[in-house]
């Protein structure tokens, strides 16, 4: 957040940093505990949960960030300051460190009771929200604080690890092995053998050796265990458009909820580079901003999040635990519940090649984001698709690479895609539209795509181009084979059957599961929309009130020696 890297911090600073006046301060007063700091000592560490929202009285408090072999100092904050940022909100660790540079007094407000701010002083907690994300905008641009991936550039794990960190909206650093000297510095410290990267040394010196996302989200604090003592109102399976809307209005009134997604917060959605269609917003959004945005405020409210974390069995929970449900999330953990919603969107299709797999990760993308986009700037690239979502990546894709080829198995894009869509596409000299194209094969070695080749499917002409990257847009399907031995009914497809589908005393999202509801992509008959699926995540929570109120259900969550 050092103003020669951050744009947001030369933009935005008052609002970043705003001073509280006296008044502020009193209201806040009643929200934490009078603490005090001598000179010198350390307040937050990076690495560590800080003890809240550090509001200071008097004093001096100097904020900095991790820079390899130095400190890059951020801000010094006096009295009606605030130290802290988004992770402050949920209790995750500190991405920067915090000392007292003369003694400090300060009003220490614990998460819990941050979040008590934000909801009952509406003005005050506004301000305090607009800050914390601002802040952590700036921690983002800066491209210092938190884990740093060290690698070979284009590398898959490199690549993997970068996209989860970035979905996941976490700051992080990526060092190129072969030329960067901080990189070096580090393998040499740590004795790395080359065949072993990429690393990653997470911000409290834990080293990992390519690690998997739920390894790499423990050790950054993203993912902590599920408290097996506690009995969730709603646990919600999916953090998409329809999961998170779900979670913010239940959470907002009242019910305790979890959330599990076994990749990162967003869904499909949050790979759209730009949402254009999205009421309320006549200029566009990116789906990871709008995303982001609902994982900010379903933390405001309260909400558990547990990603990456796989739902894997849904059973029924023995008598007297308190709880109607168990999901089992693997290793050991157990999420206890009193209803489920099921929002696990849909997973990418694949092309029926048989090296797809092994340009995976590498030279095929299923997302068209910043990452990619920088892995292949200037050069041609193709895509196949002909749905908004292969429109939006195109249009994006077209502003960093030389040539866009776009293939289309139909005629024509009018047909599966919006029209401003359409129009934009014919409107980039650079985005050629090929219709009634398919890929036919791969050619490249050792992950790397050499060339392309497609036939069109009504002149028989076979084109081969040497194009090293290649983005798939070709749908998706229903993501529900975890639900294979779980009584929940599914159609042909593999979405799930719910409403009139199954007798008409069922509610509209209810499963062939009592207490058990579908919403989103996922569910059979859903309009696959954003606004469609945000829509049906509201709708839901009256079910979950009605379901509860029938069946003495205790909003709020519990202890299961308390529900007994």
């Amino acid at each position: 957040m050092a103003p020669s890297v951050s744009p947001t911090l030369a933009a935005r600073r008052d609002q970043m940093f705003p001073i509280l006046t006296d008044v502020d301060i009193e209201r806040m007063r009643r929200f934490g505990e009078a603490r005090t700091y001598a000179a010198g000592e350390p307040i937050v560490t990076a690495g560590t949960v800080s003890p809240g929202l550090i509001l200071i009285l008097s004093g001096k408090v100097d904020v900095t960030q991790a820079a390899i072999g130095s400190r890059e100092p951020i801000i010094s904050h006096g009295p009606g300051n605030f130290v802290g940022e988004l992770a402050q909100l949920s209790s995750r660790p500190s991405l920067v460190d915090a000392e007292a540079a003369a003694p400090v007094e300060a009003v220490v407000i614990p998460s819990q009771r941050l979040r008590d701010l934000m909801v009952q002083e509406a003005n005050l907690g506004e301000r305090i929200m607009r800050a914390l994300i601002l802040r952590r905008v700036g921690l983002l641009e800066s491209g210092v604080s938190g884990p740093i991936v060290i690698g070979p550039p284009g590398n898959g794990d490199v690549l993997r690890l970068q996209g989860f960190l970035a979905r996941s909206g976490q700051p992080h650093r990526a060092l190129d092995s072969d030329t960067d000297p901080c990189a070096k510095t580090l393998i040499e410290r740590f004795h790395v053998d080359p065949h072993h990267l990429p690393i990653v040394l997470c911000p409290n010196g834990k080293l990992l050796h390519n690690p998997g996302e739920k390894d790499l989200a423990r050790c950054v604090g993203l993912l902590r265990p599920v408290d097996a003592g506690k009995v969730y109102d709603v646990a919600i399976v999916g953090a998409g458009p329809a999961g998170l809307a779900a979670a913010v209005y239940a959470a907002s009134e009242g019910l305790s909820t979890i959330v599990l997604d076994c990749r990162a917060f967003g869904g499909q959605a949050g790979a759209s580079s730009r949402i254009e269609n999205y009421l309320g917003f006549p200029t566009g959004i990116t789906g990871m901003a709008l995303m982001a945005r609902a994982y900010n405020q379903a933390q405001k409210f309260g909400v558990e999040m547990v990603i990456p974390d796989e739902a894997k069995l849904l059973t029924a929970a023995p008598d007297m635990s308190g709880a109607r449900y168990l999901l089992d999330v693997g290793d050991g953990e157990t999420v206890h519940t009193r209803t489920v919603v099921i929002a696990s969107g849909a997973r990418y299709r694949r092309l029926d090649l048989a090296n797809l797999a092994g340009f995976e990760g590498t030279s095929v993308h299923y997302w068209a984001s910043p990452i990619e986009a920088r892995l292949c700037a200037g050069q041609e690239v193709a895509l196949v698709g002909a749905g908004n979502s292969a429109g939006q990546a195109a249009v994006y894709l077209a502003s960093h690479v030389r040539k866009v080829t776009l293939l289309a198995r139909r005629g024509s894009l009018g047909a599966t895609m919006s029209r401003y869509l359409v129009e934009r596409i014919e409107a980039q000299p650079n985005i050629e539209v090929l219709a009634d194209c398919e890929i036919e094969a791969l050619e490249g070695e050792e992950g790397n795509l050499a060339a392309v080749r497609w036939r069109n499917s009504v002149s028989g002409e076979r084109t081969t181009r040497p194009i090293n990257h290649l983005f798939l847009f070709i749908g998706a399907d229903p993501n529900t084979d975890w639900l294979a031995q779980c009584g929940v009914a599914l159609d042909a497809k593999g979405f799930i059957r719910t409403g009139a589908e199954l007798g008409p005393a069922q509610g509209t999202m209810q499963t062939s599961r009592d207490g058990v509801f579908a919403i989103g992509d996922v569910r059979c008959g859903s309009v696959k929309r954003v606004a469609a699926a945000v829509g049906e995540g509201a709708q839901v929570v009256a079910a979950l009130h009605a379901y509860l109120s029938r069946n003495g259900g205790q909003a709020g969550g519990s202890s299961s020696k308390e529900s007994a």
